[in-house]
């Protein structure tokens, strides 16, 4: 899945939750978190592999359920200690939301060895096209076929909910790049 994929499925599931347990749109914060969160895992593992060879491949430990045993007992410490529940949660959703996301339609009509990064290095990675760095990933390895455009329009929706919700983070990513001393 693409990025803007994963965030889209990210702030869908966010708002949606958001909405129905607090009957409010989500805060700024959080919402910064669930989208940092919404990417993590494919900002790890592939310049890991693709860049630095050091992984076997781009879905491996970051998309690793091991991984996230451990991550989320840390985060929900480190939040809880921070007094920032609600953004360790935040980033924590948009995390585990990438996994979901990632797992590929074939999981749905039985072929579960194709969801195998989730247990990696327990189960071994599903076979991948080699790719020569994020930008020959970005130029050859993805096609835009109908899940990509379904992903476009996921992101479209997405966009639109953000929009309504009163564009939560966008003044303070503002703020903080007005702050930002002149180079």
């Amino acid at each position: 899945m693409w990025p803007w994929g994963h965030l889209a499925v990210a702030y869908l599931l966010y708002t949606a939750v958001t909405h129905r347990r607090f009957d409010s749109p989500p805060r700024a914060i959080p919402t910064i978190a669930l989208a940092i969160g919404s990417q993590t895992p494919d900002l790890i593992d592939k310049p890991l592999a693709w860049n630095f060879g050091l992984l076997p491949g781009g879905r491996t430990l970051s998309h690793s359920l091991l991984v996230v045993a451990v991550l989320v007992p840390l985060v929900r410490a480190i939040a809880g200690r921070l007094e920032r529940r609600a953004v360790g949660m935040a980033f924590l959703a948009g995390y585990c939301s990438h996994l979901c996301a990632d797992v590929p339609p074939g999981v749905l009509s039985g072929e579960f060895a194709s969801a195998s990064y989730l247990l990696w290095p327990i189960l071994e990675q599903p076979p991948e096209d080699p790719v020569a760095g994020i930008f020959d990933a970005i130029l050859h390895y993805y096609a835009m076929g109908t899940y990509e455009w379904v992903q476009f329009g996921l992101f479209a929706v997405a966009v639109v909910s953000w929009y309504r919700d009163g564009a939560p983070g966008l003044g303070l990513a503002r703020v903080v790049l007005e702050r930002r001393p002149n180079v």
